[in-house]
C-alpha cells in the first residue's frame, strides 16, 4: 500500500502524537490539527516527519515537486517515508539532490506502544535512516577523487549516533532524447545509513529531537553547495530527465 502525498506547506504546530497518547487521549469532540493522517498513525514517526519538514526549510532547502511516499508492508507492518530536497533556486531536475528515507519497522511500534501505555520495553524504538546525496547531469565522467572529496565519510545523527557512508556509484546515463544526438549524461551518488535510537527523554519531549535534524539538515546543504561547486560542466535538464 503505498500513500502519496504532494502537499508543501509547512506542518503547523499541534500537540503532538506523543503528548496524546501519555495523557490518555485526545478530548471528545476535539480535533487534533496538524497532518490529516496523525489520528490514524498514532505514534512517533508523524510528529518525526513534521520535525524534518520544519528543520530542512530552516536550512533553506528546497523540498522537490517529485511526490513523497509514505508506505505500508503490509505483509510485516514496517512503515516508511520517503522525500527529496534540493539547494533553492536550482531547475528540473536540480544538479544536485538529497533523498531522504525514514523506516520504522514492527518491533519499534510494538516498543512505542508498549511505553505510551505505561509498560516498559525490552528495548526503546529506533529509526533507520538513509541519505543518497546526488550530483546528476554531469556531461562527462567526473573526477573520482574530486567527488569524494566533497563527499563526507560521516554525517551527524545526534550524539553517539552518526551517518555512515556505505556505498558511492558513478552512473552513466542516456535517455531517449540522448540517442538521437549521442549525449552522454554522468551521474554520481552517495549512500549514508545510520539508526536513531530513541531515549526515554526523546519520547516525553519529541522536541528534543528538532537540535538532531537542525545539524543534519544544516549538514545536508553544506554538502550538496559543496557537490554543486564542483568544477564539472553540467547539461542542461532534458525532457526525458526523472
Amino acid at each position: 500500500m503505498t500513500l502519496r502525498s504532494s502537499h508543501t506547506d509547512a506542518v503547523p504546530t499541534r500537540p503532538t502524537v506523543t503528548a496524546v497518547a501519555r495523557s490518555g487521549g485526545a478530548k471528545p469532540g476535539a480535533a487534533v490539527a496538524g497532518l490529516s493522517s496523525c489520528g490514524v498513525l498514532d505514534h512517533l514517526l508523524v510528529d518525526l516527519i513534521g520535525t524534518i519538514r520544519s528543520s530542512f526549510d530552516r536550512a533553506l532547502l528546497q523540498r522537490q515537486a517529485v511526490e513523497e511516499r509514505f508506505q505500508v508492508d503490509v505483509f510485516l507492518g514496517d512503515l516508511s517515508w520517503e522525500t527529496s530536497y534540493s539547494l533553492p533556486g536550482e531547475e528540473q531536475p536540480p544538479r544536485v539532490r538529497a533523498d531522504i528515507s525514514l523506516d520504522w519497522p514492527t518491533w519499534s511500534q510494538t516498543s512505542y506502544r508498549s511505553w505510551s501505555i505505561g509498560e516498559p520495553p525490552d528495548e526503546l524504538p529506533e529509526v533507520v535512516i538513509e541519505v543518497a546525496l546526488r550530483v546528476q547531469r554531469m556531461a562527462e565522467a567526473p573526477d573520482t577523487e574530486k567527488v569524494m572529496t566533497a563527499l563526507p565519510a560521516t554525517g551527524p545523527l545526534g550524539d553517539p549516533s552518526e551517518l555512515v557512508r556505505t556505498a558511492t556509484t558513478m552512473e552513466q546515463v542516456r535517455t531517449e532524447a540522448d540517442e538521437a544526438d549521442g549525449t552522454m549524461r554522468w551521474a554520481a551518488e552517495a549512500t549514508y545509513e545510520g539508526s536513531l535510537r530513541f531515549s526515554e527523554h526523546h519520547l516525553e519531549e519529541p522536541s528534543t529531537l528538532v537540535p538532531v535534524f537542525d545539524d543534519l539538515a544544516r549538514w545536508i546543504a553544506s554538502t550538496l553547495i559543496a557537490l554543486a561547486d564542483l568544477p564539472f560542466t553540467f547539461l542542461p535538464p532534458g525532457e526525458d530527465d526523472v
